[in-house]
């Protein structure tokens, strides 16, 4: 039986929104040099940093295979956030988005990326995770070493009309393998090296853009593969892109790879840890003491810090709150607007999310190059 399932993680959708940029400002009209052809529109562009969506006969164009995975026991939902992000991210590297407009990945089938996630067997010859050996060891399992495989598309407009002009595949491996020796038994861990889940990676990456010059609409288009390395479940922060390669249209094998130095930290900063700048781990620090001067009755304050070798690129901010008063929160995401903007590193994205045991209470932004956060209080009725 697959230890596979598909999930809609919606914890992630404010943080995707976020890196596409304010999307209530975008036009919806397919004005301003939006297509209509074939009834297609684009969603617009908010700043040259950001890529249009594609709407399609008045739908936006879905995944095909958005959130399946390999069936963990518990899981970390930050992984997912940042996965998708670092995707658009290494993209970027890749398909301008002064030239390029993105599009949900739809040449992947749930079904096809399901059979690639499983092991090979017998039954499945397309398994890109090892055949299980049948020991239950830790150390001498067979472990499941990729965990998810996103498609996202790039577009070219010419004449009014979209075509396919590159495609970004991201293939993430486990830092932990989490399973079970019987079905409703303990949890057990098969722990992968860094170098080894990279090397196993690689190696699947090869047979992956094999796999997709089979399909006649991704032949002749250039594909990035990027290697992303889950965080264990425990964590606090999600995993790290550790590489990248750009293949030329037709090529059928990864001829080279591009390292990554990027890296996410939470803060406060973990015991025995530090982060690559001290001014950072600062900052924050400062922050959260006025923010818990200000509003004692907080469950927590913290902070997942996305860094570029010692440069900060970006943070999103987790307060945890235990009052549930309508006039509270508006005062507090209103003190939060200027803590925020006098205390916390500027120059780079941040996003903040106060939310209590019923939810999001109010969500604050800050995009690069501005100064200052803007703000929205979700009502509670």
């Amino acid at each position: 039986m697959k230890r596979l399932r598909t999930f809609i993680a919606l914890a992630a959708v404010p943080l995707f929104l976020a890196a596409c940029g304010n999307l209530s400002s975008s036009s919806m009209s397919g004005t301003s040099g939006n297509s209509k052809s074939g009834g297609t529109q684009l969603t617009g562009q908010s700043s040259d940093g950001d890529y249009e969506g594609v709407i399609k006969s008045g739908h936006y164009q879905t995944s095909k295979s958005r959130g399946v995975t390999n069936s963990q026991d518990s899981g970390n939902t930050y992984n997912l956030k940042s996965f998708e992000n670092g995707m658009l991210n290494v993209s970027k590297k890749v398909f301008s988005t002064k030239k390029y407009v993105f599009q949900e990945g739809q040449h992947l089938t749930a079904s096809t990326v399901q059979n690639w996630l499983d092991r090979k067997s017998k039954s499945n010859a397309t398994g890109l995770n090892p055949t299980s050996n049948g020991s239950t060891s830790s150390t001498g399992r067979n472990p499941i070493y990729i965990q998810a495989l996103e498609e996202q598309d790039y577009m070219t407009q010419k004449n009014n009309k979209l075509s396919l002009g590159g495609v970004t595949i991201g293939i993430a491996v486990n830092s932990v393998d989490y399973y079970k020796k019987t079905q409703y038994g303990a949890t057990f861990e098969t722990k992968i090296s860094k170098a080894a889940g990279e090397a196993y990676a690689k190696k699947a990456a090869n047979t992956v853009l094999k796999r997709l010059r089979k399909k006649s609409a991704l032949k002749n288009v250039p594909i990035v593969i990027a290697i992303y390395r889950q965080a264990s479940n425990d964590s606090l922060v999600g995993g790290d892109f550790i590489a990248y390669s750009n293949n030329k249209a037709g090529a059928t094998s990864v001829s080279s790879w591009t390292a990554l130095g990027e890296k996410n930290y939470v803060f406060p900063v973990e015991s025995g840890e530090s982060s690559p700048n001290s001014n950072d781990e600062s900052s924050f620090s400062n922050f959260k003491t006025e923010v818990q001067n200000f509003f004692p009755n907080l469950s927590g304050v913290t902070a997942q810090a996305h860094y570029n070798g010692k440069s900060l690129t970006g943070m999103h901010v987790n307060i945890q709150t235990q009052f549930y008063s309508q006039t509270e929160i508006i005062s507090f995401t209103q003190y939060l607007q200027t803590a925020a903007q006098k205390y916390l590193p500027s120059g780079v994205p941040i996003d903040i999310t106060v939310s209590s045991t019923d939810g999001v209470q109010s969500f604050l932004n800050r995009t690069t190059g501005s100064k200052k956060f803007t703000s929205h209080v979700f009502n509670s009725y």
